[in-house]
């Protein structure tokens, strides 16, 4: 019985310092706080959560001096797309200056619980064009698995954002090959859209971005993500 006792001990003992690890600040960057965890995520074939979308949205947004581009982050999104309290929405997006934005991006969960931060299985980019006065919905899934949680954002917001806005699904959107993938295609997306926009001149505005993906293959995204762990271990440094 004693040794039943010290095993349960040590076992006890290991899974807090397992917790105690993965719950271990790593990086602390702009407004987001990165954890051993999501290093953790990123070594090995995972689904991406909230925080290593946001960060890396916003190193995008703190590479560039344009304030007509806003990278959404995820929980804003989330909450914009469930909030149930519509009457106090337009308050809530004021600081986000949505009509001085040419170029919005949100990255798109299906979550439906707003009790449940970090639930949802799937991400896709939802992208807002000003000049075009359209949203344009990018879902790496082959079913566009997202299409009804990207229409309900835009249900929302399109009342406080422009007048005469449309939304329409990009059916030749790139696709991944397997189920955990969806995050990184949302960051690639979201790289090749903003590269796309600081290098298009004036008279070439009537331009899309949709050829601009086409490199976004899965041998791309599979060094995307050893890319972004990359960063983050140069940034810790760094910090």
């Amino acid at each position: 019985m004693a040794l039943m006792a010290v095993a349960v001990l040590c076992r006890s003992l290991h899974f807090d310092l397992a917790k105690g690890m993965a719950d271990e600040k790593v990086l602390s960057y702009n407004d987001v706080v990165l954890r051993q965890a999501d290093l953790d995520i990123l070594s090995g074939p995972h689904f991406l959560n909230d925080r290593i979308i946001e960060f890396y949205l916003s190193y995008l947004s703190s590479r560039r001096a344009a304030e007509d581009i806003l990278f959404v982050p995820p929980s804003i999104a989330f909450w914009i797309k469930e909030c149930p309290d519509t009457a106090s929405l337009e308050e809530f997006l004021k600081p986000l200056n949505l009509p001085n934005r040419e170029l919005v991006l949100f990255p798109i969960n299906d979550n439906i619980d707003v009790s449940f931060a970090e639930g949802g299985n799937h991400w896709s980019l939802l992208a807002f064009r000003r000049s075009a006065k359209v949203f344009i919905h990018h879902d790496s899934s082959s079913s566009c698995m997202n299409s009804s949680h990207a229409s309900r954002l835009y249900r929302a917001i399109f009342p406080y954002i422009s007048d005469g806005v449309t939304y329409m699904e990009c059916s030749n959107t790139p696709k991944q090959v397997n189920g955990h993938d969806c995050g990184l295609y949302v960051i690639a997306f979201a790289r090749a859209i903003c590269n796309w926009y600081e290098h298009t001149t004036p008279k070439d505005k009537k331009r899309w971005w949709f050829s601009d993906l086409e490199h976004i293959t899965p041998s791309a995204i599979s060094e995307l993500r050893s890319e972004i762990l990359e960063l983050i271990r140069s940034l810790m440094v760094k910090h």
